[in-house]
């Protein structure tokens, strides 16, 4: 993309995605996704071709190879902030437990709400309620990104 990147770019090209169906490993608009595909999309409309080349992984593929795949793949390519600090337009990480690692994303829309893609669900908007909000491990800010 060669306009600047907005955190308004950033949620208006995220909301695209609304609706698209739940599919494991997939990243086509309005086809299927899951969490990691929705980034992945919104990346590509972003910028163009995505950063590393994604190999095949399980539904468990966090807790088999141990360690924060997620959030160091997400750390070579996006800005690291305190998840107190996200804001909208920003990418979150979620870990279910605390022991485990994190393995579900999301992009902040609001303040208060979050757009992803979850097992069994289409893409769609959801609270940063007390519960999600106890399970952001990590955030992120999208490369180049002015407010």
């Amino acid at each position: 993309m060669t306009n600047p990147v907005t955190r308004q770019v950033i949620v208006a090209a995220a909301m695209t995605w609304l609706g698209t169906p739940y599919r494991h490993q997939a990243s086509l608009r309005g086809v299927g996704c899951d969490c990691l595909g929705l980034l992945r999309g919104v990346w590509r409309e972003l910028y163009g071709d995505e950063p590393e080349e994604m190999p095949a992984y399980t539904a468990d593929w966090a807790e088999a190879r141990g360690g924060d795949r997620f959030a160091d793949a997400a750390g070579r390519h996006m800005a690291s902030v305190p998840p107190e600090a996200a804001k909208t337009g920003d990418l979150l990480l979620f870990r279910w437990r605390e022991n485990l690692p994190a393995k579900h994303a999301a992009i902040l829309i609001a303040p208060d709400r979050f757009l992803h893609a979850q097992d069994g669900a289409a893409v769609a908007t959801a609270a940063l309620s007390p519960w999600w909000r106890r399970r952001v491990a990590f955030a992120f800010s999208f490369p180049g990104v002015t407010d």
